[in-house]
């Protein structure tokens, strides 16, 4: 077995050395030698390995908003990380040269799970992110990610699409203090042609983390002009989130830019953005963000009671801050979030880095 490998969780032989993954709902029959969708789990002798233990695709310190999450230590850095491979093959991938790498080559980065977490500690880090590609792949090498950092008193989050099985989610998201879901749209339709999945198994886990887990949780979703962004869609994942999630959770509406197999399509316009805004905030959802596109007020956080300004926010940049206590600093309404203090300060710059393997 290779340094890079480890066996792995959720699976079971079949016959003749073959074997089935559990962790995603593709349920993997693979033959010896053959690996799984995501690519980077595989039979191996007739044994479940993990390829990429210990490997990224990169290092780099963020702000927490590009994440995004604008309720969880805002303007705070967090030091990103990915490997390779997805278990979705969404057409409209803006990291399908990570996602979609089908070559080892890529992950040139090796990093150990303490070294992961010293470094956050260095570089002074709140929290280290699971991003660029999913987390659910690499479950093994995410879960000792995390038990470094929560060991150093750094937080974990996953930026994930929630695509895993009804056995593997309890113990994948038991590692992580903070997720953004990413709900790509709202048909079963679009997830089947166009990401290669089922709707009904990202709500399950929205619901998991709603009803199940104390897990600080946002959404997003990259609205695709005419493949998502129509108002029947909008408004019925506005209604499924406000009436099953609540009106605190907050919602992010993220511009699409073409790429991959989806270059003929146009950017999404700033005035579909502020529309989905709009039936979001019709349907009681307090906080409603706009993404990947500079507009000072739809990314800026208001009190859902006074209408006071919280936090303004000039793309990741934080120009005022009115939160004391988790709470608005005119009526005093607690504030649905994890908050600091004071806020962050660290910008909108991205640093990458360099970890030392010794």
């Amino acid at each position: 077995m290779n340094p890079d490998q480890r066996e792995t969780l959720f699976w079971h032989p079949l016959d003749n050395k073959r074997i089935q993954c559990d962790l995603c709902p593709h349920h993997c029959t693979l033959k010896d030698g053959q690996r799984g969708v995501c690519y980077v789990r595989g039979n191996v002798n007739g044994l479940m390995q993990l390829h990429t233990y210990g490997r990224s695709s990169g290092f780099c310190i963020d702000p927490i908003e590009k994440k995004p999450l604008n309720h969880y230590l805002p303007g705070t850095p967090v030091l990103s990380f990915g490997t390779a491979g997805c278990n979705l093959a969404c057409k409209f991938c803006q990291n399908w040269d990570i996602s979609k790498a089908r070559g080892m080559d890529l992950l040139c980065n090796n990093a150990t799970p303490k070294q992961l977490a010293t470094a956050a500690t260095d570089n002074k880090c709140r929290a280290v992110a699971f991003t660029y590609n999913d987390p659910v792949i690499f479950l093994e090498y995410a879960e000792d990610v995390a038990a470094a950092c929560r060991a150093a008193d750094i937080k974990s989050i996953a930026v994930t699409a929630g695509y895993i099985s009804d056995a593997a989610r309890p113990r994948f998201f038991s590692s992580f203090d903070a997720v953004n879901i990413d709900l790509k749209a709202f048909t079963d339709h679009f997830y089947r042609h166009i990401c290669g999945g089922k709707l009904s198994t990202i709500l399950d886990t929205l619901m998991y983390l709603k009803h199940e887990t104390s897990i600080w949780f946002e959404i997003t979703t990259l609205l695709i002009p005419n493949k998502n962004d129509s108002n029947e869609e909008i408004e019925a994942l506005c209604s499924w989130v406000s009436k099953n999630l609540g009106q605190d959770v907050p919602l992010h509406f993220s511009a699409f830019h073409p790429d991959w197999k989806m270059q003929n399509i146009p950017a999404t316009p700033l005035a579909t953005l502020l529309r989905a805004r709009s039936i979001a905030l019709q349907n009681q959802i307090r906080y409603v963000y706009i993404g990947n596109i500079q507009h000072v007020q739809a990314s800026s956080t208001y009190c859902h009671n006074c209408k006071t300004l919280l936090i303004e926010r000039n793309g990741y940049q934080l120009d005022s801050w009115y939160i004391h206590d988790g709470k608005c600093g005119q009526c005093e309404t607690v504030i649905p979030g994890i908050f600091g203090k004071n806020p962050g300060n660290w910008g909108p710059k991205r640093q990458p880095i360099f970890i030392d393997e010794n």
